[in-house]
């Protein structure tokens, strides 16, 4: 490896302990309600909830468009994040380094074995020649490798910082959901508890002419009451849909930070002790030429070379089982994919619910309406009869 990737490797070292030692914010687990939020929480569920006009429908219909829009935003910058990432070369150049360095069979090395009739058929290169020629070769495949690692690890660093900004903005829409979720609610509150019972007795005190316009009015009012509290709840399954994507990111970048480590791992450590080992190897064999009382450390060098090449599979397995790894935890998304459904399918009902109890208040409503009709016609025809004086 060359020295320039060897201390780049090393200058990055500070920057994967920097992007691992970053503890991102919790949300907020339930949505405070008005009365219960602190006096800057308050101010700003109060703006948002003049923001609701119930005789103008739009404003209900856009209740909350403004931060729900951002969802669209975050969700493109994820699907672009996805788009611009090629996680795979990174895996494969850590399998080709691994694969390269266990090509390197140490047995060639041995200068007692003696050469095929093959060999000697074809003038082969005497066995210690050959293993040099082709260190010399595996050598430059290293370099190029962990040129491409180097490149990788750069990607990914930035990647986990642009996922720390994508992770901050999303709590921050998060948060914005659950004052809009408030302030509706809140709103809520306050037309079933001053607004509609004020209308009602607007409605009784009303002259008998003008009895009908203002039952419609009360019927208009408790239509728009009831789209706000669809419109709050549709609100709530947004910020339940975000909940579920902050993990997602952190799984993402957990995944990021991991592979980053290894690549870093094998950069300062794993190359530069094979490259030393293999070094050494050299040395010893080239002092066996010298002399057969080295033949004790010829030995203890094909110990290394095996100890090498037993630590280089068991790194390799845990790399491949990493790399095998899912990121996600399918049982958990069927679960919340489930509990989503479960979620929608009660609002559907609970809305159809109401839908049928209000038509049958408008048909109750109807019926009295013409009952009322009925006995002042009656009670009218009586007054012009003659004699019906008792």
């Amino acid at each position: 490896m060359s020295t320039t990737v060897q201390a780049d490797a090393a200058a990055l070292l500070s920057e994967v302990e920097k992007v691992n030692a970053v503890i991102l914010p919790e949300p907020m687990a339930e949505v405070v309600a008005l009365t219960a939020a602190p006096a800057d929480k308050a101010e700003a569920i109060r703006q948002r909830m003049t923001e609701v006009d119930l005789s103008n429908t739009q404003s209900i219909i856009a209740f909350g468009s403004s931060a729900q829009a951002e969802l669209q935003v975050i969700s493109q910058a994820m699907l672009q994040d996805v788009k611009n990432k090629d996680v795979g070369p990174a895996g494969d150049s850590l399998r080709k380094i691994v694969t390269t360095i266990r090509g390197f069979a140490s047995e060639e090395l041995d200068l007692r074995r003696e050469s095929s009739w093959w060999e000697r058929l074809l003038g082969r290169a005497a066995p210690f020649a050959e293993f040099v020629a082709k260190y010399e070769d595996v050598q430059g495949q290293i370099d190029k490798i962990t040129g491409e690692l180097l490149t990788h690890e750069h990607t990914l660093l930035k990647d986990i910082k642009s996922l720390d900004l994508l992770y901050e903005k999303t709590l921050t829409f998060y948060n914005e959901l659950a004052l809009y979720i408030a302030a509706g609610e809140a709103k809520l509150a306050e037309v079933d508890g001053t607004t509609i019972p004020a209308k009602e007795a607007e409605v009784a005190a009303a002259p008998e002419a003008d009895q009908v316009m203002k039952a419609q009015e009360l019927r208009d009012l408790r239509a728009a009451r009831d789209d706000l509290e669809r419109r709050a709840h549709d609100l709530r399954l947004t910020r339940q849909v975000t909940m579920q994507s902050l993990p997602s990111i952190r799984l993402v970048q957990e995944n990021d930070k991991s592979l980053v480590t290894k690549i870093n791992s094998t950069l300062v450590n794993t190359v530069p002790l094979w490259e030393t080992q293999l070094a050494q190897a050299v040395t010893i064999q080239r002092s066996k030429e010298a002399a057969e009382a080295v033949r004790d450390a010829n030995d203890l060098t094909n110990e290394l070379l095996k100890s090498n090449a037993e630590n280089l599979q068991q790194a390799n397995k845990v790399v491949r089982e990493e790399m095998e790894r899912g990121v996600f935890d399918i049982e958990t998304v069927k679960q919340a994919n489930a509990t989503l459904i479960a979620t929608i399918n009660e609002s559907l009902a609970i809305a159809d619910e109401g839908k049928a109890r209000r038509a049958a208040a408008e048909a109750e409503l109807v019926r009295m309406e013409a009952e009322l009709r009925d006995t002042l016609a009656a009670a009218k025809a009586r007054q012009a009869s003659p004699g019906t004086q008792g």
